[in-house]
């Protein structure tokens, strides 16, 4: 799900062999992924999850990509141990399925993972990063979270609602060209509204040729084409960090 005024599954793609750098923790009442940069910055970046959960590799595998960038990085369990969505699942529930899962409902846990990373992780700057459910919470939060210096939202979008477009801080929202979730024509909505009414810096970028879940779900080895658009997405992402975190 990455739009939600229009909720629609979205394939798992390729799932990845992947261990992960980090470990998992348990903060007050949800479970988290923490993966920690060599040297502590100070920086860290909240990751946001898709409708697969904090526990599928290929977001792991995100988080640790950012660490290795200089960021104590946390994916926490923003659906706090409900079951998360799965491939087999019938799609003809997804809609109710959806609804105990709100993306702009996670304020609760946002506080208690910045609560941590201050205390536990010496962490005094902040970025958040999400993937399609994750990329709905990230558009929330930079709406309303001053706290976050930088976001970056990936096939994402939440539905127009007052001062969503009045961002607080610098973000940057991804795109695929092909997305069957995500239309151009909401992209192009997006790109007209934050033109209207956000007053900081924000940028807009859509991928040619792509598909929804290419920047964190595709496995570039079996898709060399895409290789190139995968590895600009990333870079992308950490570019934006390094600039306003």
């Amino acid at each position: 799900m990455a739009n939600e005024a229009n909720p629609c599954p979205c394939d798992i793609g390729h799932r990845m062999e992947y261990g992960g750098q980090g470990h998992e923790v348990q903060i007050e009442h949800i479970k988290a992924y923490v993966t920690k940069p060599s040297i502590n910055t100070g920086r860290a970046v909240v990751v946001i999850q898709d409708i697969f959960g904090w526990q599928l590799p290929n977001t792991r595998y995100m988080a640790d990509m950012i660490a290795a960038n200089g960021y104590t990085t946390i994916l926490p369990d923003f659906f706090v141990g409900q079951e998360p969505w799965h491939p087999s699942s019938d799609w003809s529930t997804f809609p109710e399925w959806i609804k105990t899962r709100n993306a702009q409902k996670v304020d609760k846990e946002v506080d208690v993972v910045l609560k941590y990373l201050k205390l536990q992780c010496g962490a005094q700057k902040f970025g958040v990063v999400g993937f399609c459910w994750g990329g709905v919470a990230v558009h929330h939060l930079m709406a309303t979270r001053a706290e976050f210096r930088a976001g970056v939202s990936i096939y994402g979008i939440v539905k127009d609602s007052q001062d969503v477009y009045n961002l607080k801080n610098p973000t940057l929202f991804i795109f695929a060209e092909n997305d069957a979730v995500i239309s151009l024509e909401q992209v192009s909505l997006l790109t007209q509204k934050l033109k209207d009414h956000c007053k900081v810096e924000y940028q807009i970028k859509t991928f040619s040729g792509q598909t929804h879940g290419f920047v964190h779900r595709k496995r570039e080895d079996f898709t060399p084409a895409d290789k190139p658009y995968i590895e600009e997405a990333r870079r992308n992402l950490v570019e934006w960090l390094n600039k306003y975190i």
